[in-house]
């Protein structure tokens, strides 16, 4: 019996408006920047309208790519609240692929910004066998003094012994196909935040944080199963763990020809999880110039493709899905982003230069074995 897995970040599934860009122009977006806004209540009433008629536009886009993953379960990054979920499933999603997603949760994380991981479900895969919720277990509260994560590192970044391990949660899900159990694991792992500061850069300055988030994340699945025995269960890491541990470095331009140079890391959170054998990025079975599900940019002079997205499995099913491989959904990327050679897709209809477009991550999407 088999099972279509995938993740995506959305990209600020919202239903409420941000006005913060009146005071903050960080948060201000570009196109309302080209005007002379005379106060803040003019300022409200526009941005309102620059929100509403840039979100149709996304959101086509977002349930296209998301229709393309052809998923029985969908885990998802950046969603507001249950009611934007259903919002979104009603008036986009369900015009392409009809009564599909009728099972929802998300639980209340610990984002500034509230936006939250979440999951949506098919009562039955593609192949007819049923798929049943049994639980779902928040791990938001868990400390770093809790689970004796607290380093200097961290302390040195403002982080107390007190506070909240995860910047999101570690959503924990338990499911049954045709019987069979399978628990999910939904993450959404610190930003690496931009810019350097102080001449560290951003990704390096936020590692500690992501590193104790898949510490934790290792923690919760062996004190579950065992330590001595948790890779040998069903069970699936899924989401965007902001970090990577390779880039494709990009040079040249659009007239003289790209260039795509593989550069790994020699740290990540990513090996807290992968050490041992704990459990496989399936991702890493594709080609390394095709792993990609990200374009960052901040112009010419700073440009790659990486993997932030991931379905890690355990030991247990990289077993015995040994030849299965992940797609990437690539369509809804905007026109900006540079493909390697033989990657290039059809692009979505109304994909911009840079927006609109499905969202800045791709869906990944990964055909299981639950037997």
């Amino acid at each position: 019996m088999s099972l279509r897995l995938a993740t995506f970040n959305v990209e600020n599934l919202m239903n409420r408006f941000d006005f913060s860009g009146f005071r903050n122009q960080l948060n201000q977006d570009r196109s309302l920047a080209l005007f002379a806004i005379k106060d803040e209540a003019e300022y409200k009433l526009l941005e309102q309208a620059r929100a509403i008629a840039h979100t149709d536009d996304t959101r086509q886009l977002s349930a296209l790519a998301i229709a393309a993953t052809r998923a029985d379960i969908l885990c998802l990054q950046e969603v507001d609240n249950i009611e934007a979920l259903k919002a979104f499933e009603y008036g986009y999603l369900f015009k392409m692929v009809g009564e599909g997603y009728r099972s929802k949760y998300t639980s209340a994380g610990n984002d500034s910004r509230g936006i939250d991981v979440a999951v949506m479900m098919r009562d039955q895969t593609h192949h007819g066998q049923p798929i049943e919720f049994v639980r779902m277990t928040s791990h938001a509260h868990v400390t770093f003094e809790e689970f004796g994560l607290h380093t200097p590192e961290l302390a040195e970044l403002g982080n107390e012994p007190f506070e909240r391990i995860f910047r999101r949660d570690c959503l924990e899900i338990d499911i049954r196909i045709a019987g069979r159990p399978l628990t999910l694991y939904l993450v959404h792992f610190k930003s690496m935040g931009g810019a350097a500061r102080n001449g560290v850069p951003g990704r390096d300055a936020s590692m500690p944080i992501r590193v104790a988030e898949a510490q934790a994340v290792r923690r919760i699945i062996e004190d579950r199963f065992g330590k001595d025995h948790a890779s040998k269960k069903n069970w699936v890491i899924c989401g965007d763990f902001n970090d990577y541990r390779q880039r494709v470095l990009i040079s040249g331009d659009a007239q003289a020809g790209y260039g795509f140079d593989v550069v790994d890391e020699t740290q990540s959170c990513l090996n807290v999880l992968l050490a041992g054998g704990f459990c496989e990025n399936v991702v890493e079975r594709r080609p390394e110039l095709d792993r990609w599900t990200l374009y960052h940019t901040r112009g010419p002079q700073e440009r790659h493709l990486c993997q932030l997205d991931y379905i890690l499995v355990s030991e247990a099913l990289a077993k015995k899905n040994a030849k299965a491989v992940p797609d990437i959904i690539r369509n809804g990327q905007p026109w900006r982003t540079p493909f390697p050679p033989g990657q290039e897709v059809e692009r979505f209809p109304r994909a911009g230069w840079d927006r609109p477009k499905a969202s800045d991550h791709c869906p990944v999407a990964v055909t299981l074995d639950i037997a």
